[in-house]
């Protein structure tokens, strides 16, 4: 509400497509977050890389990742950092995965899949001011497969199992659920399963996701909502002038996320 934003963005921050003036920096990949973060700090409430984009470099990726987020709690300490890394494994597996993002990395938070059950996200919700944030119904056309499978016995889609299960797991306080923007409709439905949950909400901007109709949806009495863009807005410039450019690109979502949090507040 301070910052009138609900925005995340996201650092997928892959090294082919960074721009030539970071290239001969000692980190490119860090001095590429770290120009998107000082630019964008006051319009943003999380910041989300993707894990899978720093992995593929080896140690080398893992501490471009783990200077970008030092960087973030260093001096920025309000703005949540969510680690997208999508884990979820048998309990004692996960209790380390756990204890590699929340304590040797420092995230905020952690996507999890939840299809192994509750032993397999649960380590992830002992750990107080710490979120795990559970797929629900995601983006891509996969999501056809399971996800919205639906069981006549049971009269639900498989995406509100998830949800009715898992919501007795952690609370509102430790519990977040991923929606793909581009399933918005649904909102109505999972908001009358799970009203007082964050979302997280990615697929705004390149993948094409109303923010309006998310809104509209997805909105609760007090925002419920954590809205993810990334490459519409970290590439959107690949001259000198990304940052600046990447601020004029959150700025825009930004004022229209104040224009909506306007009609509901």
């Amino acid at each position: 509400m301070r910052k009138k934003s609900f925005l995340c963005i996201g650092l997928d921050s892959e090294l082919d497509k960074l721009p030539e003036s970071v290239l001969n920096a000692e980190d490119p990949v860090f001095e590429f977050n770290r120009q998107l973060i000082d630019a964008t700090h006051d319009l943003v409430i999380a910041y989300k890389p993707n894990t899978a984009f720093y992995e593929i470099a080896g140690a080398q990726g893992w501490r471009s990742l783990e200077r970008t987020v030092n960087y973030i709690k260093r001096n920025y300490p309000d703005i949540l950092v969510i680690a997208d890394a999508k884990r979820g494994d048998i309990g004692n597996t996960s209790a380390m995965y756990a204890r590699a993002f929340f304590e040797t990395l420092g995230a905020d938070a952690v996507t999890v899949a939840p299809y192994m059950g509750e032993d397999s996200v649960k380590p992830f919700l002992s750990y107080p001011e710490k979120w795990a944030i559970v797929l629900a119904l995601t983006s891509n056309k996969g999501s056809e497969d399971f996800q919205q499978h639906y069981d006549s016995f049971q009269h639900q889609y498989y995406f509100e199992r998830v949800l009715h299960e898992s919501k007795e797991w952690g609370t509102e306080e430790n519990l977040m659920y991923v929606v793909g923007a581009n399933q918005a409709i649904k909102l109505i439905d999972i908001r009358k399963i799970v009203p007082d949950h964050f979302l997280l909400i990615p697929g705004v901007g390149a993948q094409g996701g109303s923010l309006t109709d998310v809104a509209t949806y997805g909105m609760n009495n007090k925002c419920g909502l954590i809205v993810n863009s990334s490459r519409a807005i970290i590439f959107a410039d690949s001259s000198k002038k990304f940052a600046s450019v990447a601020r004029e690109k959150a700025k825009e979502v930004r004022e229209e996320m104040e224009f909506l949090l306007g009609q509901y507040f």
